[in-house]
């Protein structure tokens, strides 16, 4: 049994019991425990099996009993006892976006709903908005919910990159380190930095691939080894990621390597132009029809100038103009990670942080950091831990204290404060207190199921505010998890640019929002960019790497991103 199956079933109970009104830390218990299972990169069947399960952080005695009865009868005690009195057809309905267990457990008792056909009677009928609290606004997002379930009957296939990533990264590097390997590297949508990824793809030469293909089979996180061979192999890994590993000889490393980066948009642009000019572009190496002659490169770079082209960073790759900027030396002049001098979003136990002001702050010092905006939650965030006014006041007090004390040191803590914007548009401090703030971000974390003309006069009440200085995660996606809520992202961007405030593109792999297509209409109207990482501990300050991805991914160049120079607002 794989580790994606183990966690689905955890997830299921998990979700059972939240259905059947369970304790929230009980169902919290197994959302973890099976997140920690899904991205363990051994065996769990074979970790329980040796006794060794609890060793995962959230695994005990009771977790390791469950697991060992799924693994021996494929299911779970109390799964089976709890789908007893749980009709399963409310399962599927938990997985409609913004549908959570304590709603469907309503439709269930208050109008009879078992399943998704009923559900859809239900909402076609008019019934869901009669109930208190619902409306028709989330009868219409239900019934949007079931169209898509029908869509993908196996739920989202796709998983963010930072699950798979590491993933990819670990497997490489076992093929760069088998005799029989001369050259390995990721390729495909992780190469890219997508923010998603539907599998992994791999690419290697070898002079013997059979023998290396056999060997990476043979690696402790494969589940399924699949068939080696001399082209290479197909396998799954414990955590359920598709791999697909690729081996031609080394003089074709280059084509290879393109080819199997893509994306298919700009694989097909590139093939389509090559043919217009007597090529042919495959894997294999490019092929004239004049000689009928096929040529090889070792690198990618040999490639692109072979056809024409300056040679293209893989997050360009996405069929969006690249080929032609390549032909005429327009592309752009890409911000890297080396160039962020700063982080204008992170938060402390002042609220929902993990870490101390001088803890944060001794991190961001230790990246070499110039400057780090403490931007803790306002008083109406609305999942604890809030700020009042009186408690902001103070920290002003402390950080310039904090500054005071560094003697000598150049770096500068900046207060700041991650604003809720009501439903209003309205900010939660009167324009005294934020006009003290260093930094002040904007954000929405509540109310999402109003309508896009609704959402988007909300949102840009704030960034008229005069006092805001950046809008954190506009559009309020969860990669995976929760679309974006409606927003006419054109008239907030138009609204960013005519108020000098800033966006922001959120690191968190969770989130990437902005997104690179957004990122890219904002740089190109005019609006400043903000990388941040939203983060909540030191650790979190890693995400910086996805936020500048997703701007690479965006074409913006260092002058298109605020904190790629020195603070700017004294």
């Amino acid at each position: 049994m794989t580790n994606a199956e183990i966690a689905a079933a955890l997830d299921e109970l998990a979700v059972l019991y939240q259905l059947d009104g369970a304790d929230r830390y009980r169902v919290l218990a197994y959302v973890n425990s099976a997140r920690t299972i899904k991205s363990e990169g051994r065996s769990v069947e074979e970790m329980a099996r040796e006794g060794t399960v609890t060793d995962l952080p959230g695994v005990g005695k009771t977790l390791e009993e469950k697991i060992l009865a799924l693994i021996d009868t494929g299911e779970i005690p109390a799964a089976a006892k709890l789908k007893e009195k749980i009709p399963p057809g409310l399962i599927e309905i938990n997985r409609i976006p913004g549908l959570g267990p304590k709603t469907v457990r309503r439709l269930h008792d208050e109008l009879g709903v078992d399943g998704p056909d009923d559900l859809r009677k239900a909402a076609e009928a008019g019934k869901v908005r009669e109930l208190k609290g619902l409306g028709p606004k989330v009868e219409e997002k239900i019934l949007a919910g079931l169209d898509r379930l029908e869509a993908e009957p196996e739920g989202p296939a796709r998983k963010r990159l930072d699950e798979v990533l590491p993933v990819a990264v670990e497997l490489v590097e076992a093929l760069r380190a088998e005799p029989a390997c001369d050259r390995a590297e990721i390729a495909g949508s992780a190469r890219r930095w997508a923010d998603t990824c539907k599998d992994i793809d791999l690419i290697a030469t070898s002079d013997d691939p059979t023998a290396l293909s056999t060997a990476i089979s043979r690696h402790p996180s494969i589940a399924e080894p699949g068939n080696p061979g001399e082209n290479g192999v197909k396998l799954v890994t414990h955590s359920g990621i598709g791999v697909d590993v690729r081996i031609v000889a080394p003089d074709a490393y280059g084509n290879l390597l393109q080819h199997f980066t893509g994306s298919a948009a700009h694989n097909t642009e590139l093939r389509e132009a090559a043919v217009a000019a007597g090529l042919h572009v495959s894997e294999h190496g490019i092929t004239s029809d004049d000689t009928g002659e096929t040529e090889r490169f070792a690198t990618e770079e040999e490639v692109y100038e072979r056809l024409g082209y300056e040679f293209i960073v893989p997050e360009l790759r996405e069929g969006r103009g690249e080929l032609e900027a390549a032909r005429e030396g327009r592309l752009p002049n890409l911000v890297t990670r080396e160039m962020i001098k700063g982080d204008l979003h992170s938060h402390t136990t002042l609220s929902d942080g993990k870490a101390t002001l001088e803890e944060m702050a001794e991190a961001a010092i230790d990246l070499g950091y110039a400057y780090l905006a403490l931007t803790d939650h306002s008083a109406s965030h609305g999942f604890g831990n809030n700020v009042t006014a009186e408690r902001l006041w103070k920290r002003i007090e402390e950080v310039r204290e904090f500054n005071e004390a560094l003697e000598g040191n150049d770096f500068r803590l900046l207060v700041g404060s991650e604003v809720n914007i009501g439903t209003d548009g309205a900010l939660d401090y009167d324009d005294d207190l934020l006009a003290e703030l260093d930094w002040v971000i904007a954000s929405i974390h509540t109310s999402f199921r109003d309508d896009a003309e609704f959402m988007t006069s909300r949102m840009i009440a704030a960034i008229e505010h005069s006092e805001v200085d950046c809008i954190g995660h506009p559009t309020g996606r969860l990669l995976t998890r929760r679309d974006p809520y409606p927003l006419d992202i054109e008239k907030v961007i138009e609204a960013a640019a005519a108020s000098d405030t800033a966006m922001e593109i959120n690191g968190n792999p969770h989130r990437r929002d902005l997104s690179d297509v957004h990122a890219r209409l904002a740089a190109e109207a005019g609006v400043k960019i903000v990388l941040n990482t939203d983060a909540h501990a030191p650790v979190h300050f890693d995400f910086m790497v996805y936020a500048v991805a997703t701007a690479r991914r965006a074409w913006l160049e260092p002058n298109d991103v605020l904190n790629t120079g020195p603070w700017w607002k004294d």
